[in-house]
């Protein structure tokens, strides 16, 4: 995009975070999208550092940084005040103040003329102010990255109305990139100061009925299937600061059904008074009311699972409601979610002294520092609890060393819970009455994974949970998708992985393969694959690890960098472009895929195995195995071919296939069930028609597996389906498929229920 120093959210996307920083790249990416987003324009990072350079500021800030040792707050106040004095004391230049302005006065105008992407929201410009009231908000080219959150680092200022007031604010957003907490989170994870550039995002003002935040998973859990909705009354800062506590809603994201409820009382709310906003108190009926209706929370849920689903993952959402109508104005990757935390049973046998929100898992004893302001940060040394009634951005320096935290208020989303999840210590919340029931140097455990805290230092039993490992004649197979999960889910009791599945890991990648190869780097994709693929293997190994070969679908490639320039727009995706057909229609990009999976083989992981999907015809089949054999992979005994069963075409014309030459099958209980009923398990009109347990499935099921036995070949599942319901595992023992593959979280369940099938139907015969 050039120098542009200001952009319309609809000319950029998720890609542009260099220009325009990671909020502006994902508001840019929704307006596109055709997500509720309140309309704005974006004050580049180009403008950032042109105002560096130019009023020749640069050299100045340089001089002041080199003083800062980050660890002592003395010297992080100074070089932070110093800092932003610099900024904020030199004027804006000309060419960056006349852009603001003649952006500003065409927001309401741009807005109405992009009726297509306005969606249901269009009717309420109706009631927009004259001049415009806007948000200003910082947005760095660092932030809102899957492997670092910069939430909360810098200003958001709301309520602006004016042009000179706009460019004031536009600069007092760039001050705040080297505010206290700003210079010290940048400092912690290694970024260079002047490589973090700042873009300002202006957005029309959401006069906030009710606003909150939403999770696409539960942070905690890390339950994939729940959705959390944190809900207040007003404007969004007071449950990001967590100064209130938030109503929680639990939704079932499958079903899209509210699964518990839990109301907070809030006694204040944050609400716009002519161009400020102001505290106003909330009698209590009114505060210990439900914050939004089960519609409206349900209607959230339906937006937020779709930004999941545009995204490819988890998501952290903030929303508001004006006039019953929602809005997003914000949406990033999760970045504190880790699987597998708080496993086992924990015993403590005192008695609970208080109870807040679970916020952060683990449990930790120590000595309780009050702290009811920033400036007593310095009071917290390591090892003790903090207790705050909330915490913001400044309390992040004490948050690092301290053992646990309380607080008395906010919520799963507040700023102390999303920080001591990223940080990985113990969190209660919402402890109503903390700062009052405990004194300063009490002595407690506080257990983050259920929000119990006790006096005292109390003997902890964690009781691992015992299983029974049975053998069995099913091999039992594992799921994976991402590498970093490799190493914990191989102590699992696996025979190996039997999908393994490529998106996520070219997702990360993130450019299209032809993007690449045009710019002469395809190497930088082989090389990218197969380091994830090495990873792997060598966690598994000698256990096997069967590969699928790339399955994305064109709306899929179009989301990575450069994808746009490649991929036709397709009316139905999931019966397009896709598959085995692809690597025979575009060898040059399957070579990338190829060379991968050689490299590793070459390393002496030879545990790693190909497995094509949605394979039309045996002659695509054939010619892919072709291709794979050009580049100097032979199929053997130690390199075997498998094949996904996901078309009714493939169960029908079974033999067909496996006569091309394939060592295994694995069934896609998914496809297969959608393309055989004619049923999008996506589309929520249809969706209580898609069930794996339908008779013609059985059927499917049962062919395949008699099929594969005829002819000496290895038969498995890697569906969702073997995962949930017996019935369909009791098919696939009774007709003798040889294995099962599943998600990690079903794998004991499966084993032990394969065994007693297997022990059933050896009983019986």
């Amino acid at each position: 995009m050039g120098k542009k120093l200001a952009v319309w959210f609809e000319e950029v996307d998720k890609h542009d975070i260099p220009l325009v920083g990671g909020k502006g790249a994902n508001l840019g990416e929704m307006t596109r999208a055709g997500f509720p987003i309140p309309y704005g324009f974006i004050i580049t990072s180009a403008a950032y550092f042109h105002f560096l350079d130019k009023q020749n500021i640069r050299s100045k800030l340089a001089g002041v940084l080199l003083t800062l040792n980050h660890q002592n707050p003395e010297s992080l106040g100074k070089v932070s005040k110093k800092a932003r004095e610099i900024i904020t004391d030199t004027k804006v230049p000309h060419d960056i103040a006349d852009k603001i302005a003649a952006y500003y006065e065409r927001i309401y105008e741009k807005e109405k003329r992009l009726k297509s992407l306005l969606g249901a929201f269009k009717d309420r410009l109706k009631a927009a102010y004259s001049p415009p009231l806007v948000a200003v908000r910082s947005s760095a080219t660092a932030e809102d990255l899957p492997d670092a959150s910069f939430a909360g680092q810098q200003e958001t200022f709301l309520n602006v109305k004016g042009e000179a007031a706009l460019v004031h604010k536009v600069r007092e957003c760039w001050a705040s990139l080297f505010t206290e907490r700003a210079i010290f989170y940048r400092a912690e994870k290694g970024f260079d100061h002047f490589q973090v550039g700042l873009a300002a995002v202006v957005q029309r003002m959401v006069q906030s009925e009710q606003s909150g935040i939403l999770f696409t998973v539960d942070p905690v859990s890390a339950d994939k299937n729940t959705l959390v909705i944190e809900a207040i009354y007003g404007l969004g800062e007071y449950i990001v600061q967590g100064k209130v506590t938030p109503d929680q809603y639990l939704v079932d994201k499958k079903k899209l059904k509210i699964v518990k409820k839990k109301i907070g009382v809030q006694d204040v709310k944050f609400v716009k008074r002519g161009t400020t906003n102001v505290e106003k108190k909330l009698d209590r009926k009114t505060g210990s009311q439900q914050k939004i209706q089960d519609g409206e929370i349900l209607a959230l849920a339906d937006i937020g699972r779709k930004i999941e689903k545009h995204y490819f993952f988890p998501q952290d959402i903030e929303w508001a409601i004006e006039g019953g109508q929602p809005f997003i104005t914000q949406s990033r990757p999760i970045t504190t979610l880790k699987e597998g935390r708080g496993a086992g049973t924990v015993r403590i046998n005192r008695e609970v002294f208080l109870k807040g929100d679970p916020a952060s898992p683990g449990i930790a004893t120590g000595k309780v520092v009050k702290v009811k302001s920033p400036k007593e940060i310095g009071r917290v040394k390591g090892g003790d609890i903090l207790l705050a009634s909330q915490t913001n951005p400044d309390y992040v320096p004490a948050m690092k060393r301290a053992a646990a935290i309380i607080t008395e208020h906010g919520g799963r989303t507040s700023h102390a819970a999303i920080v001591s999840r990223e940080l990985g210590i113990p969190c209660v919340v919402g402890t109503d009455n903390a700062m009052k029931a405990i004194r300063e140097g009490d002595v407690l455990t506080v257990n983050g994974t259920s929000g119990e805290i006790y006096k005292g230092k109390v003997e902890v039993k964690i009781t691992e949970e015992k299983h029974t490992f049975h053998k069995t004649k099913t091999k039992i197979y594992l799921n994976l998708a991402e590498p970093e999960q490799a190493e914990e889910y191989a102590k699992l009791p696996v025979d190996g992985i039997g999908l393994l599945r490529a998106e996520f890991m070219i997702a990360n990648i993130g450019e299209h393969p032809k993007s690449l190869l045009k710019k002469g780097k395809g190497y930088v994709f082989t090389n990218k694959l197969k380091k994830d693929l090495a990873h792997i293997c060598r966690a598994f190994y000698p256990r096997p690890v069967v590969y699928r070969a790339t399955d994305f679908k064109t709306n899929e490639y179009r989301f990575l960098k450069g994808g746009k320039d490649y991929e036709p727009v397709e009316s139905n995706p999931m019966l397009g472009f896709r598959g085995t057909y692809r690597y025979i229609s575009e060898p040059e990009v399957f070579f990338l895929e190829v060379e991968a999976i050689k490299k590793v083989r070459e390393e002496g992981l030879t545990n790693l195995h190909i497995m094509f999907p949605y394979v039309v015809k045996p002659e695509h089949l054939k010619r892919a195995k072709e291709l794979v054999e050009s580049r100097g992979l032979k199929f053997e005994k130690s390199f075997k071919l498998w094949m996904m069963v996901e078309l009714p075409v493939n169960v029908l014309r079974l033999e067909e296939f496996l006569a091309v030459g394939v060592d295994g099958v694995s069934i896609g209980s998914n496809d297969l069930t959608m393309l055989t009923l004619g049923v999008d398990r996506d589309n929520e009109t249809v969706t209580p028609l898609f069930d794996e347990r339908n008779e013609a499935i059985y059927w499917s099921l049962r062919k395949t597996i008699q099929t594969c036995h005829n002819l000496g070949v290895t038969s498995s599942i890697c569906g969702q389906s073997v995962s949930d319901y017996q019935e369909i595992l009791e098919v696939l023992i009774k007709s003798g498929a040889t294995s099962v593959s599943v998600n990690h979280d079903a794998v004991w369940r499966v084993r032990d229920a394969v065994y007693n099938l297997e022990k059933h139907h050896a009983d019986r015969h």
